[in-house]
């Protein structure tokens, strides 16, 4: 189920248990909701309750967020290495040129390897990128005329591998999405939690306005917490065109100088 629509179902729940602590509040008898009673509910298991529910969305988010800025400076990563490769083989010279042309023909489909897979991590094994590949061997298949190619070479070879390791680890770090027992878990306490303030307090247009929002609050924290664990869908996906657009047509680069071709 998409983020959006699991925090809608909790926001429902959580109303819902609202609604049931009203009704309760009729159906039990007056000695039931006694001072003594609110006192134990309300000031000794709500507030433990309420004290775990906010430590444990507070660290959620922000390991999500640790999370997700990580792979997002990954993605910068990979970007910056696809820039400097381009960079070295218009350095090497004209014997490169295949090997660009090859990076720009295999530049999308690698994107869009990175972002399906990333996705869907843990749901199928990952694969070699043929193409990345491919280039790999043709980088590795170039016969250097002097010492700055040489350098140029094998400095070429250490980018093409940190890139393959930087999309493996990516790959990794994706197939972790919240536990379905977690949510469950987390959205019970928050029903306790309103439930019980609904049960012990007199049901108005202004008290049900001000829980609605505390409910909603409470489903966007986990709304936020389900999007920052996946961040190659959804609202607040990693964007792909800096990548996608990281390299420029060769006709157009050719036009500038040569310190110019990987920009």
């Amino acid at each position: 189920m998409r983020p959006l629509a699991l925090s809608a179902v909790i926001f429902v729940l959580v109303i819902g248990s609202i609604l049931l602590g009203a009704c309760l509040r009729r159906i039990l008898p007056q000695h039931h909701l006694d001072k003594s009673a609110q006192d134990i509910v309300l000031q000794i298991g709500v507030v433990l309750i309420a004290t775990m529910v906010a430590i444990v969305l507070g660290l959620l988010v922000a390991g999500a967020n640790s999370s997700y800025d990580m792979q997002n400076n990954q993605i910068k990563q990979v970007t910056a290495d696809i820039i400097l490769l381009d960079n070295l083989l218009a350095g090497y010279g004209p014997d490169a040129m295949p090997m660009r042309k090859a990076m720009r023909r295999a530049l999308g489909s690698y994107v869009d390897r990175l972002w399906q897979e990333n996705e869907s991590a843990g749901q199928r094994p990952f694969v070699a990128d043929r193409a990345a590949e491919s280039i790999d061997l043709k980088i590795r298949a170039m016969l250097p005329q002097n010492e700055v190619q040489r350098s140029l070479k094998e400095r070429a070879l250490q980018v093409t591998a940190d890139l393959e390791q930087t999309r493996l680890l990516l790959f990794v770090e994706s197939g972790h999405p919240v536990p379905a027992p977690f949510l469950a878990i987390v959205t019970v306490w928050l029903m306790i939690i309103f439930a019980s303030y609904s049960l012990f307090t007199s049901l108005n247009a202004t008290t049900f306005t001000f829980l609605s929002l505390f409910a909603l609050s409470a489903a966007a924290a986990i709304f936020l917490i389900l999007e920052l664990s996946n961040p190659f869908s959804g609202m607040m996906m990693i964007p792909s065109s800096p990548l996608r657009d990281a390299l420029t047509p060769i006709g157009a680069c050719l036009e500038n100088n040569v310190g110019d071709c990987a920009r």
